[in-house]
């Protein structure tokens, strides 16, 4: 009798235990708790970005038409409808991708963290998804895991490794170009979400992101797409609370919500940054030419000068600076990029 009681006090301690952590609220949590998932953030300074996609082997053309804008909006600057723009599957295969190569560039130019794109807005997936065919496993590339190589050598050379994730997606069934707005790169930029399957969108963003953390480890989940008019913050909230119960430990950027208004973990000025210092957690990511991803055409690149400046100036103002690499469509890093990065990172050692 005293057997079965101890068994069944046991158990209510243990649902008692699993009910208290999934109350756990993890957008209130204490400054002393944020300031110490922060830390290494906070002392990281300095990151890398990279953007890559399907878009990387277009260079910023497609069919003799040249983008207008960034090469990763190339899809929306041409309006490609969403079914010709996936056929770019068939012969995505950067055979030269070298991510223990990338990762040295960034160890060796002072950089401590690693953000890449394994979902830009066209939605296609860097990693064998689980709940979709539109990723790696569906190109030339099919058996390599490039997520993993990465993850793999920052750990070998001391980096966090970090994950950007659009929220919205020009691929997935429940969304379609906006019909009521003029300029061509809004009918991809404020994409329409069908009603009946945003929930099922979410659902689909939340396993993606599982994954993610379950596969690679990720520290950092980097959002974009926030904008869009059916993302409020009622859902950005609920997505930061489901990650943070996943792995607590994980830093989230802003744009999880709405940015104007939510600033965990840490704000994201683009291609600029404060004036002053701000009262919270931030990052500046700026490219190194006009684009984010390979633009062929686009040769106008910051020097290492430029690079430092920025870094002290937005170090010296409490933030960090991302800077991005945009590889082409083999996999190779711009040789301006790869030179100007070696140069930052000499003149830092000599700081």
């Amino acid at each position: 009798m005293k057997k079965a009681n101890f068994i069944l006090i046991c158990a209510l301690l243990i649902c008692i235990s699993g009910l208290f952590k999934a109350q756990v609220i993890y957008l209130n949590e204490s400054k002393q708790d944020f300031d110490k998932r922060m830390k290494w953030f906070k002392e990281a300074k300095f990151g890398m970005f990279i953007h890559f996609g399907l878009y990387s082997q277009l260079g910023g053309e497609y069919k003799g038409k040249p983008g207008g804008g960034y090469a990763e909006w190339i899809q929306a600057d041409l309006d490609i409808p969403s079914d010709e723009y996936a056929k770019l599957i068939n012969t995505w295969n950067p055979k030269d991708l070298n991510p223990d190569k990338i990762v040295k560039l960034a160890k060796d130019a002072g950089m401590k963290y690693l953000i890449i794109t394994t979902k830009h807005h066209e939605g296609f997936c860097l990693w064998d998804s689980a709940y979709t065919d539109f990723d790696i496993a569906s190109t030339p590339m099919k058996g390599r895991d490039i997520l993993k190589e990465f993850a793999d050598a920052c750990k070998k050379y001391g980096l966090k490794f970090g994950t950007y994730y659009s929220i919205i997606d020009w691929h997935h069934d429940s969304q379609y170009r906006n019909p009521n707005v003029n300029k061509t790169s809004d009918h991809w930029g404020q994409i329409s979400m069908k009603p009946e399957k945003k929930a099922e969108y979410i659902t689909y963003i939340k396993n993606q992101i599982k994954e993610l953390i379950d596969k690679y480890n990720t520290e950092v989940i980097w959002f974009d797409g926030s904008w869009a008019s059916w993302w409020d913050m009622e859902s950005g909230k609920d997505l930061y609370q489901y990650i943070r119960s996943l792995k607590p430990s994980i830093i989230i950027n802003n744009r999880v919500a709405k940015t104007d208004q939510f600033k965990k973990d840490f704000g994201t000025p683009e291609q600029e940054h404060p004036e002053s210092t701000p009262d919270y957690d931030w990052e500046a990511c700026y490219t190194m030419n006009n684009s984010w991803g390979y633009k062929k055409s686009d040769n106008n690149w910051k020097s290492p000068e430029d690079i430092i400046n920025k870094l002290n100036d937005i170090n010296n103002k409490g933030g960090n600076l991302l800077l991005n690499i945009g590889p082409d469509g083999n996999g190779n890093v711009p040789s301006p990029s790869i030179k100007t990065l070696q140069e930052v990172g000499k003149k830092l050692k000599q700081k």
